[in-house]
């Protein structure tokens, strides 16, 4: 073809617009008032230099739709590459981070809580049996409870609705009928159950499980046992001398595995600690399970006793002064009570107190302040008992936190 075009080459394909750049921090994209510039540069200079960039007009409206859109396209782009860091990830891309783990995200777990049954010495409470609390929700057991020689057993009991139940001290009674159990208590409050496994829980657990797939350290063992479902927290140590050793509370024989594990059924838990354990370390704990080796290939698969224990649920009180004002509402005791509750159970972001950890008293202060500019806060304590001094409180190995209405105190002057 003869001639030449009316249109410069060298223009063709360029723009004004900023295009975005990777760098060793990664995705980073151009300004959208940058990207605007750029739109009216090219509009303009399509019309000769000429164009009214003036953004009330016509063409100005244009130029913000179409910056609009590219601005839109590199934040989804963002999301993406954000959604390949583990740090950073959510949702379905952090569901698939986890799919590369085998791990998926737990479904809301129940409350857990433990109860003291009464009656006559031998009987047995079977795994399953309702009870209920003072709200009329229904608890199974976790497990058989047998009755010593005195008529007492101890045992714990999962709410049927799963989520942020909360179960009071002194709440739980009786429901289906046991022949030879005559009462059912609860000293202490239940571990609140939680919702849906959050975005900063899945990234907590899956560094915690990253080691699931070997055998024999115990961050496998405590990856096993934290995928068991209705496992909300779990605790992994183990004595590697020839003498007996206490630790936090617990003794250690020598030579032994200890597993406390808080949710989830003991034939699972035990499974999983049979899983993971090295060979040859004998198991520790209140709660004896027999598992059968589920390996396929045995004609007689042998029978393994494993041991471990069901954390205990200890009471933490708080106490709360705040200062007296005209602006002070009269519900502030109970808000400040429902804030302190949900602050423990994480309900506002913070990690739940896990088994063997420290409460501290300034954990709630964010939760108290948060209920508004009225909120001048003179002291927060805690404690293993009421009118508590202290601000911290070490649970022991075989102990979970509960905090409940009923152990928050708040007085205001």
């Amino acid at each position: 073809m003869s001639g030449s075009s009316s249109l410069d080459v060298a223009s063709v394909g360029t723009t004004s617009v900023p295009a975005p750049t990777m760098t060793d921090a990664g995705f980073v994209a151009p300004a959208e008032s940058a990207v605007l510039a750029g739109v009216l540069a090219d509009m303009n200079a399509a019309f000769g230099n000429v164009l009214n960039t003036d953004l009330s007009t016509p063409q100005g409206q244009l130029a913000m739709s179409l910056t609009a859109i590219v601005g839109d396209a590199y934040d989804q782009m963002l999301a993406l590459f954000n959604g390949v860091d583990p740090e950073r990830a959510s949702g379905r891309m952090q569901d698939a981070i986890g799919n590369l783990y085998f791990m998926t995200r737990k479904p809301a777990t129940a409350t857990v809580v433990t109860c003291q049954c009464l009656g006559a010495a031998g009987t047995t409470v079977p795994q399953g049996t309702l009870v209920q609390d003072g709200s009329a929700r229904t608890y199974a057991a976790d497990s058989a409870i047998v009755l010593d020689a005195t008529g007492s057993g101890v045992g714990t009991f999962s709410c049927t609705v799963t989520g942020a139940v909360e179960c009071p001290p002194q709440s739980i009674g009786v429901y289906q009928s046991v022949v030879g159990l005559t009462s059912i208590s609860n000293a202490a409050a239940g571990v609140t159950g939680v919702a849906v496994e959050g975005r900063q829980a899945f990234e907590q657990r899956r560094q915690q499980t990253v080691a699931r797939n070997a055998v024999g350290p115990l961050d496998a063992l405590a990856g096993e046992v934290l995928s068991v479902t209705g496992v909300s927290d779990a605790y992994v140590t183990d004595n590697s001398t020839a003498q007996a050793v206490t630790v936090g509370g617990v003794n250690l024989p020598a030579h032994s595995l200890y597993v406390c594990v808080n949710g989830g059924a003991d034939a699972d838990v035990a499974l999983a600690i049979l899983r993971k354990k090295p060979p040859g370390c004998a198991s520790t704990g209140t709660t004896s399970v027999t598992v059968v080796d589920p390996n396929a290939s045995y004609a007689t698969p042998p029978a393994y006793t494993v041991q471990f224990t069901r954390a205990q649920a200890v009471p933490v009180y708080v106490a709360v002064v705040l200062a007296a004002g005209t602006d002070v509402p009269s519900t502030a005791g109970a808000d400040a009570q429902a804030a302190i509750v949900a602050a423990f159970n994480g309900a506002v972001g913070a990690q739940r107190v896990p088994i063997g950890g420290m409460v501290y008293a300034s954990r709630f202060y964010a939760s108290l302040s948060g209920l508004g500019a009225w909120v001048k806060i003179v002291d927060v304590t805690v404690g293993l008992a009421q009118n508590p001094t202290g601000f911290t409180v070490q649970m022991g190995l075989d102990q979970i936190a509960v905090v409940s209405a009923a152990t928050v105190s708040v007085v205001v002057r």
